[in-house]
């Protein structure tokens, strides 16, 4: 069991108040984290503040923390990944992969810390500029505001927090409150790989106290959050003036075409679907499968999910743990039976297991009116429609206000690229679920799925501002 108390400017801070973390399969208590109130967010900022005013690290030094901090990573692995699957629910070999991809994620960030630059400006291509020698400068942007959910509590404070380093700005991280424990764990490795301690504060607490007592505050100039949309869209329209940077929902589509080999799309949309118990943003969430394959398709899907194992997310051998919480659970139910009562059938699962998990469902022709289909499920389940071409399946796949990543199955070229023209999203996957997310692609959405673009080498714009020189030569 953890106790972890705030970490401000490098001290650790006891507010006297305290919150307990529990793990979602059995209830148990893994840890207890410092409850911080508006003073304690305040302090951070302010602290924040001053680093920067004292100027970050040489952008050599910022890579090498980042490299350091890589190398920690692989050597904490297997305790960072019980951790994380104790916290979150994440079975162990699904948290072993996020840490992996952590050091990914701190690699890719040293990189750009190592090559950041600004550009020269040729300005003798105007008459008006000749003679003038011009250079960009690029700098960081400002105090950052992160805002982390509990589904990857390790390697999405990692995306937030490490290009905001390799820019050189110092950080204050407010961790979902279900999942703070490897936050603190993350920061932690942090300060041994030698970031400075102005450079990373973490406040732990109420949301509703601590959110708005940090984004509002005017040494912040940059806020990146990921959760809701509702929350999102708020944030930026109570910040004017700041760089609000939203990572948002999904109700994930894949097409499935005429062409395409079933085996392998049932294989992936198993694997991927029900991952973290559909805990993802890119969780698949809507198959529209061409008539031809539709029958085949459901009935490989239906197979291999059934023999997923559910239970225990300690265990090497579960593939799906449980949810967030009983309540969550409870509406992904309440969700799929809306659905068959509206005329959909559950080809398998649905129901609550005897040690509280969800079995993991697949559900054929779902109405496009219902909640699971129109609305982000969050939940160990996957909704088939069958479509007669793939101008339909398209058109179902952006009937939607969420614009995250989709994928097409598909044996024919012409389709795929019709496919990657055609749906309006942030990425497009071909031979490969939507699911799919590597650390070093520009990752985001648009519409209600967010504004802005993680992955390092995106990143690390929204937390630098440029100034163009000139000098008469």
């Amino acid at each position: 069991m953890r106790t972890e108390q705030l970490r401000i400017d490098g001290e650790r801070i006891d507010p006297g108040a305290w919150l307990e973390v529990t793990q979602p399969y059995d209830g148990a208590v893994c840890g207890q984290v410092a409850a911080g109130d508006g003073e304690h967010a305040a302090a951070a900022v302010t602290a924040a503040a001053q680093a920067l005013a004292e100027g970050p690290p040489p952008q050599h030094r910022r890579a090498g923390v980042l490299e350091a901090a890589r190398d920690l990573v692989h050597e904490r692995r297997d305790a960072l990944a019980a951790l994380i699957a104790a916290e979150a629910g994440k079975p162990l070999r699904a948290a072993l992969s996020e840490v992996s991809r952590c050091a990914d994620t701190l690699t890719f960030a040293a990189v750009e810390a190592r090559r950041l630059t600004g550009t020269m400006v040729p300005y003798d291509g105007s008459t008006g500029g000749h003679g003038k020698l011009g250079f960009t400068l690029r700098r960081p942007a400002g105090v950052a505001v992160a805002i982390t959910p509990f589904n990857f509590p390790l390697n999405l404070v990692a995306h937030k927090v490490a290009p905001a380093f390799a820019a050189g700005c110092p950080v204050v991280l407010k961790p979902a409150s279900a999942t703070p424990l490897t936050a603190y764990a993350f920061a932690e490795l942090l300060a041994d790989a030698g970031m400075p301690a102005g450079f990373l504060h973490v406040v732990t607490g109420s949301s509703t106290v601590l959110g708005p007592a940090l984004t509002a505050r005017d040494e912040v100039a940059v806020i990146s959050f990921t959760g809701s949309a509702e929350v999102g869209h708020a944030l930026v329209r109570d910040n004017p003036g700041k760089r609000v940077l939203t990572e948002l929902g999904n109700t994930t589509p894949v097409v499935v075409d005429a062409s395409a080999d079933v085996e392998a799309a049932a294989r992936k949309i198993a694997m991927t679907g029900y991952a973290h118990a559909g805990q993802s943003c890119i969780s698949v969430q809507r198959v529209l499968a061409h008539t031809a394959v539709h029958d085949h398709l459901c009935e490989r899907l239906a197979a291999r999910v059934e023999r997923l194992t559910v239970g225990d997310p300690s265990l090497e051998r579960t593939d799906v743990g449980p949810l967030i919480t009983a309540a969550e659970r409870d509406r992904v139910a309440a969700w799929i039976a809306a659905a068959v009562t509206a005329g959909a059938t559950a080809l398998t699962g649905g129901d609550v297991n005897d040690d509280g998990t969800l079995q993991p469902a697949v559900v054929d022709q779902v109405p496009t009116d219902v909640r699971l289909w129109t609305d982000e499920v969050f939940g160990p389940v996957v909704g088939v429609r069958a479509v007669a071409d793939l101008d339909e399946a398209i058109a179902l796949a952006n009937d939607s206000r969420y614009g995250l990543q989709a994928g097409i199955f598909t044996g024919d070229l012409e389709a795929a690229l019709t496919a990657a023209h055609q749906l309006r999203f942030g990425g497009v996957m071909v031979n490969e679920s939507p699911t799919f997310r590597a650390d070093q692609q520009p990752y985001g959405g648009l519409r209600d799925s967010g504004n802005t673009r993680e992955g390092p080498a995106w990143a690390i714009d929204d937390y630098l501002e440029e100034t163009v020189v000139a000098i008469q030569r």
